[in-house]
This record gives structure tokens, C-alpha cells and sequence, in this order.
């Protein structure tokens, strides 16, 4: 049965009435879902795997190794530290509170939380936030999206096989019920997708002051570079199996290479030889290759690389009827083209030149357009590779590899900007879905007028000289 704004309104009430009850506060109970949150996920991995497939056309390996396995790397993560980090934790009040000595940071869930999760990575992106979300504390809505039909039908069975709705549930739809859910007074928001609807999702989140998490992919895309003294084949190689990954339809992925033009022609040959190697001279053929999720997205594929189609060097075919398109290398492209001003989620991959004594304007470029989610760089120069990622703002990177810094337990994994804000990931997402609560314990006795009028003549000097002694 679709949703109207009456259903939703219920499922939000529901889950806010079991929230009050008071049992999401127990570390024990959170532990409970956890577990049954990874049990679900091995017990329906043949279903999520053929939804992913149906979706995607993603091979059971890469549904495992990029949608499922996270999920049970996150909340293996979360179960062994969750108990320190709900810990509430003890601080002296300071000589300026006396007599009080004692505060407590009590970590409080926010309370009923709306997870809108994307169509590229639907097991990943829903389940690893909602385990972030249970963490905390919370209960959770989970609206998935429309464009992964299989997957979300997968996610709404496993969800329902393992959490009373008033605790978990998944709502879908399209765009109208998302609308729905924005319109109801959430505690937590954590979207993930493009910033134009992210500034959508937060005017909406401002009506009711909901704190908001971002996760997106970065308005102009993320940049690799390639310096003239990088390792060409293994750049290469990496890069390759990066853009092959969900047909490039990853919010962390390369959106435009920026290649040392002195190594350009060398760099090129080895970035064709490792796409023939891994997938073949026609991906769209080989049936491990993933496909486009809509028609749409396809046929941008498609009018892009006829505007390049003159610099066109590997790739530029697809198949319609598969919804797939080749991992498509257009060069020589100017950094200010538009194919590199925008985000492209595909598989085309301009390549910009420069001249390598002239790194410092490229990234004079970067960093004047909007903050990327991810940076890569390929180079033998620590020293530079280092300075380049303590400097440029982005949401995280890699030097000499690609992606795998998302994999890193204890870390976070955040954007900052038009690439997003918030942060999660282990205790990062506990602490994303929970908020410090500062308690001090005060006293009955030995109270100072220190704080009490008068402030003027001898007593406001006294006062003063206490204070500033407090101070130190």
C-alpha cells in the first residue's frame, strides 16, 4: 500500500512512543539488535547478493565485498567498543564550580532517526548507518531509494524479519515519500546522495532544528593526480579497478584524473592495458561488469561521449539493452571544461594535463571549487603527497592507493562542504547519533557568594581576585 503523510506520521509516532519508553537506553539492548542485525545480513546474503545483482548487476563477490561484508565489519566494530564509548564519562567541576566536584557527559540518544539511503551502495548505505543509529541509541526510519526496487524489497523483508516497526522499519517510494518523511519532526537526519537535494533535505531539517548528517558525493568531483614520478602501472592498475567498481557509480570515486602531460602518453597506455586486462576490450559484454541503474543515466553516458567523442581514447561503447556503458577515458580535457565542473557517477573519465612544475596552480584550481568527498595522489614524493593532504580541505583520501581508506577501522568517514558534514563509522557514527549531555552535581553546603551580588567596593574587588585565581 503507498504511503500518505498519515501513515508516515504514524510510523514516527509509534516509534517515538517506544523510544519514551525508555528500553533504546540500555546497552544491553543495543548489543541484543546488533547481533541481530548481523545474523540477518548472513541469513539473507543469497537474497540481498540477487537484489544487488537485479539492481546492479553486481557479481556475488562485489555485492559481498562492497555492500554486505561492511556491514558486518561495522557492527563487529561497534560491538566491541560500544560499552566504553556509552560510558558516561566523570569529570572534576573545576575550583570555579566549587563547592560542586563532580560532572558527568551522559551519551544521549537523539531519539527517533530518518536514514535516506541511495540506490549505488542500498545494503551498505542503509544497514551500516542503521547500525550507527542503534549504537546510539536510537530508533530508526529507513527510507530507501526507489531506484534500487530489488534491493529495497530485500531490505523491507529483512528489516521486518528482525525489528518491530516501532523500533526499525523501512518506508519506500519515490521522491513524494521522502518529501513525507521530511515533513515530520525527526530527531536525526542522515542522508546520503547529491548536494542538491542535501540542501533540500536540510531547508526541511531547519523547520524543526533537526540535527543533519551529509554524506555526498562533491559538486565538481573528486580529483586524482598523477605526478611524473609516479608508479605508472600501479596508478594505473588501481585507478582501473576503481572506475570498474559499480560502473562507477560511487560517491567516493575519480571523478577526473590530473596527469602529468611529460609521463601523459605512458600513463594512458597503462590505464587501457589494465581495463582490457580486468574486464576485456568490451565490458559492456562481460557479465561481471555492473550496470547503469536507469536508462537515464545511460543516455547521459551516451550524449557526453558524443560531445568528446574526438578525444575519445579507450572506450565510448555500451549497450543499451544491458543498461551498460565502457569505462570511457576522454583527453586531452581542460580543467575548466564543464565535464569536470560537475560530479559524473558514470564511467567516464576525463584526464587533464599539466605540466608538473606547475603542480602548485592545479591545486590553486582545486582548491578554489567546492570540497571534494575523496582525493587521491600518485607520486614517489611523501614529503609533497603529505603537505598536499594536511592542506586541501577534502572529506578523506589516499596517497598512492585509492578508496581503501574507508575501510580503515577507528577512523572516520566524513565530507566537509558541498561533500557533507557529520561523520561515522565505528565510534564516529556512535557519536554522530548521540549527543553529549554535560550534568553537574552541585551541593547544599559551603556555597560561596563569589557568583551573588554585590560586584561593586570591597567585596567586588575580593570577588575579582578569587576569580582571577580560579582562572589559572
Amino acid at each position: 500500500m503507498p504511503h500518505t503523510q498519515q501513515t508516515v506520521h504514524a510510523i514516527v509516532e509509534k516509534q517515538r512512543a517506544f523510544f519514551r519508553t525508555g528500553k533504546t537506553l540500555d546497552v544491553n539492548f543495543r548489543v541484543e539488535q546488533l547481533k541481530k542485525l548481523k545474523k540477518a545480513v548472513l541469513d539473507h546474503r543469497e537474497t540481498l547478493e540477487a537484489a544487488l545483482f537485479e539492481d546492479l548487476n553486481k557479481s556475488p563477490i562485489e555485492a559481498y565485498l562492497c555492500d554486505l561484508g561492511p556491514v558486518i565489519v561495522e557492527v563487529n566494530e561497534i560491538l566491541k567498543g560500544i560499552r566504553r564509548w556509552a560510558r558516561p564519562e566523570r569529570h572534576f567541576s573545576g575550583l570555579m564550580c566549587f563547592p560542586s566536584t563532580s560532572t558527568t557527559v551522559y551519551k544521549m540518544p537523539y531519539g527517533v532517526s530518518l536514514v535516506i539511503s541511495p540506490f549505488n551502495f542500498p545494503i551498505l548505505l542503509t544497514l551500516g548507518v542503521l547500525a550507527a543509529s542503534i549504537s546510539g541509541g536510537n530508533t530508526a526510519v529507513l527510507k530507501t531509494s526507489s531506484k534500487s526496487a530489488a534491493s529495497t524489497e530485500a531490505l523491507k523483508k529483512l528489516v521486518a524479519d528482525t525489528f518491530p516497526p516501532e523500533y526499525v522499519t523501512v518506508v519506500d517510494g519515490g521522491h513524494d515519500v521522502a518529501d513525507m518523511c521530511l515533513a515530520e519532526r525527526f530527531d536525526k537526519i542522515f542522508y546520503t546522495g547529491s548536494p542538491a537535494v542535501a540542501k533540500h533535505v536540510l531547508s526541511e531539517a531547519s523547520k524543526n532544528l533537526t540535527s543533519v548528517a551529509l554524506e555526498l558525493g562533491g559538486e565538481t568531483g573528486n580529483w586524482c593526480i598523477v605526478r611524473k614520478d609516479a608508479d605508472l602501472r600501479d596508478a594505473a592498475r588501481k585507478i582501473a579497478f576503481f572506475k570498474l567498481c559499480n560502473a562507477g557509480q560511487i560517491c567516493i570515486n575519480v571523478n577526473q584524473i590530473a596527469v602529468a602531460e611529460e609521463v601523459a602518453d605512458d600513463f594512458l597506455k597503462e590505464l587501457k592495458a589494465e581495463f582490457i586486462r580486468q574486464i576485456g576490450e568490451k565490458p559492456e559484454e562481460n557479465p561481471e561488469y555492473p550496470k547503469l541503474i536507469t536508462e537515464k543515466v545511460y543516455e547521459k553516458c551516451e550524449t557526453l561521449t558524443e560531445q568528446y567523442r574526438d578525444r575519445v581514447v579507450f572506450g565510448g561503447t555500451g549497450s543499451r539493452e544491458a543498461v551498460k556503458f565502457a569505462p570511457t577515458v576522454i583527453y586531452p580535457v581542460g580543467a575548466d571544461e564543464d565535464i569536470v565542473l560537475h560530479e559524473l557517477f558514470c564511467p567516464l573519465l576525463p584526464v587533464v594535463p599539466f605540466k608538473d612544475s606547475e603542480i602548485e596552480s592545479l591545486l590553486t584550481v582545486i582548491a578554489d571549487r567546492e570540497h571534494p568527498l575523496s582525493m587521491y595522489v600518485f607520486t614517489s614524493d611523501k614529503k609533497w603527497a603529505k603537505r598536499v593532504m594536511r592542506t586541501l580541505q577534502f572529506g578523506g583520501g589516499c596517497i598512492n592507493e585509492v578508496c581503501i581508506h574507508m575501510m580503515v577501522k577507528g577512523v572516520p568517514f566524513n565530507g566537509t562542504g558541498h561533500s557533507g558534514m557529520g561523520a561515522y563509522h565505528g565510534e564516529w557514527g556512535f557519536k554522530e547519533f548521540t549527543h553529549p549531555q554535560t550534568v553537574l552535581v552541585g551541593k547544599t553546603r559551603w556555597n560561596l557568594p563569589l557568583r551573588e551580588h554585590p560586584y561593586s567596593g570591597k567585596a567586588g574587588e575580593r570577588k575579582r581576585k578569587l576569580l582571577k585565581w580560579f582562572e589559572r
